[in-house]
């Protein structure tokens, strides 16, 4: 499910999970909860991009090569 989110969809999400956590007062038994839920959207946003990454310098040393 996961590796069919969007980038943009992760980035929401995790948004608003430090937002929720940035208003005090967390909720202490979602907590744990949360913080690896956002350990999980860190990494794939963190995949995406890096993949993004490679594929641009892929495609930009073709065009020079």
């Amino acid at each position: 499910m996961e590796n069919e989110m969007k980038y943009e969809e992760a980035m929401a999400e995790l948004e608003s999970i430090v937002g929720k956590m940035e208003q005090g007062n967390p909720d202490i038994d979602t907590l744990g909860e949360q913080l690896r839920r956002a350990q999980q959207l860190i990494k794939l946003c963190r995949d995406r991009l890096t993949k993004t990454d490679e594929e641009i310098r892929r495609q930009l040393s073709e065009e020079e090569g």
